[in-house]
């Protein structure tokens, strides 16, 4: 396919904290001992789109990022890797790589992304509609394990916020979005949409999966003549299904006042003002099917969300053999006497269980050390961990290196990287780091 793909895969993020840090950027984190990245660049390949940039926050990042994946998909794509300071907005991150960029239409996609959504559906249809640009939606994920133990959204936190989805009877075309603060607001619509299309379904059940379709040409107009836009879903996506009917570009995006301050007239136009748009255009959507997987991991509860689903419901997304117990434990791991590992759990390579252990719905990564009688529920242990006899563990996080001593209970905790828990402590919803 003609499209030139960006990946936008971020750096460290606050919303990840503890769980990201220098030695492990957010593209590298662990999703069912893989990086989230790789799930990406694999839908990817697998749908033959292989002329890649993938834009990384921060400089050491960016190498850490470029090197695992010329390691790991050597011959297999052409992939740049471009450093963004962190701070950058994914907006300004494709104004940083826009001269990278030559092709009618690219896609974008988000870096943390895990879905088994194709992205050439998404491409066909936006050249079958003739869109500006087509975005891909899917239902909103459930939060939280669906059986066993607590989750990180036990703390209190609010929900997410949703999105507000306006669409034509064919469900194909796209009238209005809302995300984030805009949906507290009162939902404004244009009547001149509702007269071009006659009817609108207004959906609140749909996740924008950050995946894009769009003509390059149209995407480098609004990056060059809006400067103040830092965020495609939040600023440049919402522009572009706002101004579909060349009416709209001045009446809801240009300065009110004229020449002189005088009040603007739509038979006056100041020459200042530059019209974006001079025709109508299209702005489409492609809706999952609710038997495809579409999640990003943009958040703590997240991560535990498509850990627990990659080697659960969604297990043919991560690539490993499933054993007849329906769970996934490497031939070089070691179990003790009488310790169990549930359904849908994973041990990854050269860990070791002592006696006693129970392990329900949980992935456990490389080179771990567990002790005996150490329970472990609905959780995330990455590698080269130690945790001593008597410990329990339910919905929580634990990052590389942390040595948790004997007789330890967590609850709903992220632990960052080699943290030390003494023995016999006690912590539920708390986030420890080093920091």
């Amino acid at each position: 396919m003609d499209f030139q793909v960006v990946v936008l895969a971020g750096g460290e993020s606050k919303n990840l904290a503890p769980l990201v840090s220098k030695e492990i950027p957010k593209p590298l984190m662990p999703v069912a001992n893989r990086p989230v990245l790789s799930y990406v660049l694999e839908l990817l390949e697998a749908n033959n789109l292989k002329d890649l940039i993938v834009v990384v926050k921060g400089k050491d990042a960016a190498l850490q990022v470029g090197g695992w994946i010329s390691g790991a998909y050597v011959d297999r794509l052409h992939v740049e890797v471009a450093a963004v300071p962190e701070e950058t907005g994914t907006a300004d991150a494709l104004r940083a790589v826009a001269h990278h960029l030559t092709t009618k239409d690219i896609l974008i996609v988000s870096g943390d992304l895990v879905s088994d959504v194709s992205p050439g559906v998404v491409a066909a249809t936006h050249r079958r509609l003739g869109a500006v640009v087509t975005a891909l939606f899917c239902n909103t994920p459930v939060s939280g394990p669906s059986d066993t133990g607590s989750s990180v959204k036990d703390k209190g936190r609010k929900p997410p916020r949703v999105n507000i989805v306006g669409l034509d009877q064919t469900r194909q075309y796209l009238l209005h979005v809302a995300a984030g603060a805009e949906v507290d607001k009162d939902i404004k619509i244009q009547k001149s949409l509702l007269r071009h299309k006659g009817q609108m379904e207004i959906r609140a059940d749909l996740m924008d999966a950050h995946m894009y379709a769009i003509q390059r040409k149209i995407l480098q107009e609004v990056l060059d003549k809006k400067e103040m836009f830092h965020s495609i879903k939040h600023d440049v996506f919402p522009y572009l299904v706002r101004t579909q009917l060349k009416s709209e570009v001045l009446d809801h995006e240009e300065p009110r006042n004229g020449l002189n301050g005088e009040a603007y007239s739509p038979n006056k136009l100041d020459p200042r003002i530059a019209i974006l748009n001079n025709k109508t255009h299209k702005c489409c959507a492609y809706i999952a099917n609710k038997s495809k997987y579409c999640s990003r991991l943009n958040s703590v509860q997240a991560f535990c969300d498509i850990n627990r689903d990659v080697v659960g419901e969604a297990g043919h997304l991560s690539g490993y053999s499933f054993s007849a117990q329906n769970n996934i434990v490497h031939s070089s791991a070691e179990l003790g006497s009488k310790t169990t590992v549930g359904p849908h759990c994973m041990l990854d390579g050269g860990s070791k269980l002592g006696d006693k252990c129970s392990v329900k719905r949980s992935v456990i990564g490389r080179h771990c050390r567990i002790g005996s009688n150490v329970k472990i529920v609905n959780s995330v242990v990455m590698n080269h961990v130690t945790v001593e006899d008597g410990c329990f563990i339910q919905g929580s996080v634990i990052c590389n290196n942390v040595q948790i001593q004997e007789r330890v209970v967590l609850k709903d905790c992220q632990v960052g990287e080699g943290y030390i828990l003494t023995s016999g402590s006690e912590y539920k919803s708390e986030s420890l780091s080093k920091r």
